[in-house]
């Protein structure tokens, strides 16, 4: 009889061991804030893509790009190419970069080029642009696929509108893994569009992603709260508002919050009611 009772106390402990272990893993996995800030280097990076196209289209002007305090993305070591049909208008630019890394004026360093192919005007209804990166990185990690954008027209606001579709491939710098991401969004651009200054923009984005992160998990990814970027010089490289609900599979939904508009390159990653703070920077 003691036999069996000390047989079934080992069997107890080693169950509460398994259990207490167990517990303990889900709580460190819950914890876990790697996925949600990928998707946000997914989101900031093709995100940039189409500013950069945007930047192109309205000037056309290899000067503009050189004004750090108008808010211009492109330095003074971007180089652009274009192929025109007549005069007025280009059927495509290139943005060079260069084989070393250009320091932007945003502070990011990119290499590589962006092939920039217009089938229409850029603020004329129905035009799509289609952005494709050619060896192209960004703070050295590798970006590959395409992105189409289309002028969706005027919304009931006056605000023009341009739906967003996206699927490329972010090679992570420092054999950090790979990164798949695609999303279906629309991006209506709020202010700023009579101008060809930079600094008065801002944009609203909303919509859906999904893909895989580069441990290999795959997510989906829903802006429950329209994305603010803002152009404004302190502002300009990351969102300065909005929420996300991104969920990793096999695993709590993550509510990514970037504020409420101050410029400070933070967002709060919630798992399970508890709050995470990363740096965007």
């Amino acid at each position: 009889m003691k036999t069996v009772v000390k047989f079934l106390g080992l069997v107890i402990v080693v169950i509460t061991i398994l259990t207490t272990s167990c517990r303990k893993q889900d709580r460190e996995e819950d914890s876990e804030t790697t996925s949600a800030a990928e998707n946000f280097m997914a989101t900031n990076f093709t995100n940039d893509m189409a500013n950069i196209a945007d930047e192109a289209a309205k000037t056309k002007n290899v000067s503009s790009f050189k004004d750090a305090q108008q808010a211009s993305i492109l330095s003074s070591c971007t180089t652009l190419q274009f192929d025109t049909l007549n005069n007025a208008d280009a059927d495509s630019i290139k943005v060079n970069f260069g084989t070393t890394n250009c320091i932007c004026n945003d502070g990011r360093a990119r290499r590589g080029s962006l092939l920039i192919i217009y089938n229409g005007k850029y603020k004329d209804s129905l035009a799509t642009i289609t952005i494709k990166p050619i060896g192209y990185f960004v703070n050295n990690n590798g970006i590959s696929g395409s992105k189409t954008i289309k002028n969706l027209g005027r919304n009931s606001h006056g605000n023009i509108v341009y739906q967003f579709n996206a699927a490329v491939v972010i090679t992570k710098a420092n054999n950090g893994g790979t990164i798949n991401w695609a999303c279906n969004r629309q991006r209506e651009w709020t202010n700023g569009q009579s101008t060809l200054a930079w600094i008065d923009d801002k944009y609203s984005i909303t919509g859906t992603a999904s893909g895989s992160n580069s441990n290999g998990r795959s997510f989906t990814s829903n802006i429950t709260k329209p994305l603010i970027r803002d152009m404004a010089l302190a502002c300009r490289k990351h969102f300065t508002s909005g929420t996300i609900e991104h969920t990793p599979s096999g695993k709590p939904t993550r509510t990514i919050d970037f504020g409420n508009g101050a410029c400070d390159g933070k967002a709060t990653v919630t798992i399970n009611g508890k709050a995470y703070v990363i740096d965007l920077n």
